[in-house]
């Protein structure tokens, strides 16, 4: 544990001060460590990694024995040193052979981690897609989840990869995203649960995204694989606890905007309003006058015979009725 220090000066209470919780905080630096065993796969897929991740990212080449499902101490202490809240440690042995460990600290303690093992045949390096350009460093990607497994109403496994994952490579958060900035996309696909393969694969793919004439006004997309490609199977996992990321998960007052009466946002983020109309009228109501709805000249002449008719026949009735009274 590390021991907590009053600051002497004011230089260090400014320090102190801004690594405190915030309304706003800073976008989330990843750190990367080494173990003092670390297969050379290992070293290629945190060097490929590190390359997606940067500039929020710090890579240390010194070597730690550090055990992290065992003993966190000392990856909390290069957490709060370092004000890093992400950490990704890679290891080999020969029970977890090239293993790549995602970390996630709250208030530079350890929350959750999870483990994947990198499959050395399939995995192919940056440098290996020699004809295709690279993105620009520092630029938000698009950040894709396919699989059936990733959207689990139960928490499991891959329910918890994938908010790591989407925690580690998403990037700063904006408020808007300039399209010509959507250079690449990271994909991560998962097939189905079956007898024979009971925990599939994970596969990361990254793709540069291409703009074509189209004609239209909307452009053509295309998307050509820029590595890194990897393919990870599944390894330990310790997941937070339920208090832990309660608190994680609060959101401070007056972030979130006050809610409108009558007015709602649905699925697609468009505004949807309620309008209350009081009680109204409807005899002074004008309608449409339509043409065929018209009497004509000679409808008309006939209406006047006929009611003429009628009004002689009422008063030769009435003359009847007054006699024999």
């Amino acid at each position: 544990m590390l021991q907590t220090v009053k600051p002497k000066t004011p230089r260090a209470a400014r320090a102190l001060k801004a690594r405190e919780s915030q309304t706003h905080e800073n976008p989330k630096t990843a750190l990367f460590l080494n173990y003092t065993k670390c297969s050379e796969v290992t070293q290629l897929a945190m060097k490929d990694l590190y390359a997606l991740k940067r500039p929020l990212a710090i890579r240390f080449t010194k070597k730690n024995d550090i055990h992290p499902f065992e003993d966190s101490s000392s990856l909390e202490f290069f957490s709060d040193k370092n004000d890093a809240a992400l950490m990704l440690f890679g290891s080999h042995s020969k029970k977890r052979p090239h293993a790549l460990t995602f970390v996630r600290c709250f208030e530079h303690k350890v929350l959750d981690m999870l483990e994947l093992l990198v499959d050395a045949e399939s995995m192919r390096t940056l440098s290996q897609f020699k004809n295709v350009r690279k993105a620009t460093v520092g630029l938000k990607p698009l950040v894709c989840f396919a699989g059936s497994l990733f959207e689990s109403p139960m928490k499991n496994e891959y329910t918890l990869a994938k908010s790591v994952l989407l925690d580690f490579f998403k990037g700063p958060d904006v408020d808007s995203v300039d399209v010509e900035g959507l250079q690449y996309m990271i994909s991560f696909s998962v097939g189905e649960e079956s007898d024979a393969v009971p925990k599939p694969k994970i596969h990361l793919r990254t793709y540069l995204i291409k703009t074509r004439k189209s004609g239209q006004r909307l452009p053509r997309v295309e998307v050509e694989e820029m590595g890194p490609r990897i393919d990870f199977r599944m390894g330990r996992v310790q997941e937070a606890e339920e208090g832990v990321m309660k608190e994680a998960l609060r959101k401070p007052k007056g972030v979130e905007p006050r809610a409108k009466k009558n007015i709602e946002t649905d699925l697609m983020g468009d505004k949807i309003g309620r309008i209350h109309v009081g009680k109204q009228d409807l005899t002074q109501l004008q309608t449409r006058k339509m043409k065929g709805l018209k009497r004509s000249r000679g409808d008309a002449d006939a209406g006047d015979e006929d009611s003429a008719m009628i009004d002689a026949d009422d008063v030769a009735d009435a003359g009847k009725k007054a006699r024999t009274d």
